[in-house]
């Protein structure tokens, strides 16, 4: 079978992927540029990605681009950013709070609440820009951050259009099957209250590992991307999970924000990749217009940084986009 064909594509987006592989070169160059926003009361930093020969004379629709949990803006979420403005779209990577350069304490905490603010940060922060048409913003979420930049979209009407690639979207029956069972997210959750009440107690978080090839403890043992230098074990990243993180990731739900979503949305995933039926259902809730790629046989980490789908994903989202922004 080969990887990289099409399991199932609906016309719409087969005809999208048409208009915009056709209509849209792609740029020789990007500029970078290393910008800074407010969320929270806390600095976050981000990386802007501008097409060339795009400027305050000559706008471009733009993009905030979101990773999966526990990373940063040099890991998925950069490399999608640099691959949308290499076909003609602003877009923005950045560390969410308490994550990478950004501010924020306790450190590496995976707040949902906190980082959908942030994702709303980053919206009104293009809307600053004078090489940005304010009108044409969109928000791309890859793994857990789709379930973030839903609700974002739900709640936001600046975003005019959404892409999901790879999207972990879970609800509380779907955290079980993942997790273990009742009993086992219930002590993960029992974890996080007690790293919590130390924090307050003592202003110390408990910091764990994210990934380790070795280290059994690691919230993610033996996960490639995390632990392969190569990949998504760069320097920049610190490669901690604060366990006080563990109640708000396992008592959000993704579900809830797809029939409050008017936006167009697509989504990209396999079924090969995590959580497909979650994908599934997040489709079938969903009220505005929908499309939807699924790719043969890519896991959920090719979908991170392996060029043929990193390449498919990027060309389906700049499709979408080009026809919804």
């Amino acid at each position: 079978m080969n990887l990289f064909s099409f399991s199932k594509i609906t016309q719409s987006v087969a005809a999208t992927l048409a208009l915009g592989l056709t209509g849209t070169a792609l740029a020789s160059d990007v500029r970078t540029e290393r910008v800074t926003f407010i969320s929270g009361g806390e600095t976050l930093v981000g990386t802007l990605y501008i097409p060339t020969g795009v400027n305050a004379r000559n706008k471009a629709p733009a993009a905030v681009v979101t990773g999966a949990w526990m990373t940063i803006k040099e890991q998925m979420s950069g490399r999608y950013a640099r691959e949308l403005a290499e076909r003609g779209v602003v877009a923005l990577a950045f560390d969410f709070r308490s994550w990478g350069e950004s501010g924020g304490l306790p450190r590496a905490m995976e707040n949902p609440r906190a980082k959908t603010e942030d994702i709303r940060a980053a919206v009104s922060f293009l809307q600053t820009r004078r090489d940005v048409d304010v009108q044409r913003i969109g928000g791309l979420g890859i793994c857990a951050s789709a379930g973030y930049m839903a609700q974002a979209a739900a709640t936001t009407p600046a975003i005019k259009s959404v892409a999901l690639v790879a999207p972990w979207l879970h609800d509380a029956r779907i955290v079980e099957q993942v997790y273990g069972g009742a009993a086992s997210v219930q002590n993960l959750i029992n974890a996080s209250r007690t790293a919590e009440q130390a924090f307050r107690s003592t202003g110390k978080a408990t910091l764990v590992l994210a990934a380790s090839s070795t280290d059994k403890t690691a919230v993610m043992f033996q996960v490639p991307y995390y632990t392969e230098a190569d990949r998504g074990l760069i320097p920049q990243w610190e490669n901690r999970f604060n366990v006080a993180s563990w109640e708000a990731w396992l008592t959000f739900d993704a579900q809830q924000f797809a029939p409050r979503m008017a936006q167009p949305t697509l989504v990209v995933h396999s079924e090969a990749a995590a959580i497909p039926q979650g994908a599934r259902q997040f489709l079938g809730n969903l009220k505005g217009k929908k499309t939807e790629l699924w790719l043969d046989g890519v896991n959920q980490l090719d979908f991170y940084d392996r060029e043929q789908p990193v390449d498919r994903s990027a060309d389906a989202v700049r499709a979408h986009f080009a026809a919804t922004l």
